[in-house]
């Protein structure tokens, strides 16, 4: 598979088949993925990976927390300005086979990474990050790369991927059963695994904006 296939097959999967992924695999493309660029090559990602009962912990610990609000170590956007907002509306009016009553059931699965069998969470140090004159947002630049090339090796391997904030909305949970310390701080998850592609939901595909509409030419 070449990079444009990879490009083009990745989508996110809200369905997993219960299989478990070989820890070589999940090795291999770590790995690879740390290819990716930093700036002055920095490298601030770190990860840690969870299957089985330490993943179970923490779906039932983010169960618990459910009705409680979030504590993300990286707040999401207060707002979304209108051009982007919507595009969130576009989404909601596309077929997602979720309806209004079945909003509690889809966040439910949230919690439990859409049964995926193993989550790649993405960490920096909190000092590097949370700086004494302001954020270094630099780290997440270099995180959203090797995020990318995460998520197309796995589609390489036969796999899908779901990137998820929510799977780090209770960083407390984390912490107890990764036994991470606070000097780190949680970037995002990577629900991982073989896709079920028996389930409807993930046939949906979204669609992208006209590159004509977000490019400007100069000097061609």
């Amino acid at each position: 598979m070449d990079i444009s296939e990879a490009i083009n097959q990745r989508k996110s999967i809200r369905a997993f088949r219960p299989d478990p992924v070989p820890l070589e695999t999940l090795k291999g493309i770590l790995k690879e993925s740390t290819r990716a660029p930093s700036w002055a090559n920095t490298q601030p990602w770190e990860f840690a990976v969870a299957t089985g009962k330490p993943l179970e912990e923490i779906r039932a610990g983010f169960l618990e927390k459910s009705m409680t609000s979030p504590s993300f170590d990286v707040p999401r956007p207060p707002e979304f300005p209108d051009r982007y907002a919507a595009r969130i509306r576009v989404l909601d009016k596309q077929n997602r086979l979720v309806t209004t009553k079945d909003w509690e059931s889809r966040r439910v699965q949230n919690f439990k990474h859409y049964g995926a069998p193993a989550v790649i969470y993405l960490l920096t140090c909190r000092e590097f990050y949370y700086q004494t004159k302001g954020l270094n947002v630099w780290a997440l630049y270099d995180s959203g790369a090797v995020a990318e090339n995460i998520m197309l090796l796995a589609t390489k391997c036969g796999l899908g991927t779901v990137v998820q904030a929510q799977a780090v909305a209770y960083p407390d949970v984390l912490r107890k059963a990764l036994e991470i310390p606070e000097s780190k701080i949680f970037f995002l998850g990577i629900a991982i695994g073989y896709p079920d592609w028996d389930n409807p939901i993930n046939q949906f595909r979204t669609e992208r904006e006209a590159l004509d509409n977000i490019t400007t030419w100069h000097g061609f």
